[in-house]
C-alpha cells in the first residue's frame, strides 16, 4: 500500500490532480497521461456540464457557477477506487485524501495570453486568468490545500513541455506502489 501524507491508502492505483490556470494545458496533458499511464481522465468542466453540477451561469466570466458539493458527491466513489486523473483549474475544494500527486501546470504569461485570446477570452475573464498565473494563485492554492510533498509545479509552454511532463508523471505512476 502507498502512503499519502502519512495516511495509508487502500487504492491500488494513484489519483492525480492536474490543475493550473485555464490555458496551461491541463486537458491536453491529462488526456495524454491517461493514455500513457492507463488511468481514467475526469475533466471536471465537462462533468459539470454533463451532470448539471452547477448553480447557473456567470455572464461576467462566461462560465458555469460550479457547485463544489455536487461535484465532490459525484466523484466520491470513483475517487476511492483510484486510478484517476482529475483535470480542473481549481483545487481547494477537493478532499485532500483523494490525491496522491497534485501537478500544477504553469505557462509563461505571453504564451498564456495568446492561448486564451485564441479561445475567445476577453476583458475581465482574460485579464483575471493572466493575473492568476502571474501571481501563481493555483500553485499557492495547491500548497495550501495539500501536503507540499505531493505538489509538483511543471512548465507547460510548448508541446515538448507537455511530452516531458507526461513522461515524468507516467514514471511516477509506474513507481507509485513502491513509494514509501
Amino acid at each position: 500500500m502507498a502512503q499519502n501524507g502519512g495516511a495509508r491508502t487502500k487504492r491500488e492505483r494513484p489519483n492525480i490532480l492536474i490543475t493550473g490556470t485555464p490555458g496551461t494545458g491541463k486537458t491536453t496533458t491529462s488526456a495524454a497521461l491517461a493514455e500513457a499511464a492507463n488511468l481514467r481522465h475526469i475533466n471536471v468542466g465537462d462533468l459539470v456540464k454533463e451532470k448539471s453540477l452547477h448553480d447557473g451561469w456567470d455572464d461576467e466570466f462566461d462560465c458555469y457557477l460550479l457547485n463544489e458539493d455536487l461535484v465532490c458527491d459525484e466523484l466520491e466513489d470513483v475517487m476511492e477506487q483510484g486510478g484517476n486523473i482529475v483535470d480542473h483549474h481549481g483545487c481547494d475544494f477537493f478532499p485532500e485524501r483523494w490525491f496522491d500527486h497534485v501537478v500544477v501546470l504553469q505557462t509563461d504569461n505571453s504564451v498564456l495570453y495568446d492561448r486564451l485570446d485564441k479561445r475567445g477570452y476577453t476583458g475581465k475573464k482574460l485579464s483575471n486568468n493572466v493575473e492568476c498565473e502571474i501571481f501563481q494563485v493555483l500553485l499557492e492554492e495547491a500548497k495550501d490545500s495539500y501536503s507540499e510533498d505531493i505538489v509538483l509545479a511543471l512548465r507547460s509552454d510548448c508541446i515538448e513541455d507537455i511530452d516531458r511532463n507526461v513522461s515524468t508523471i507516467t514514471d511516477w505512476v509506474r513507481n507509485w506502489s513502491s513509494l514509501p
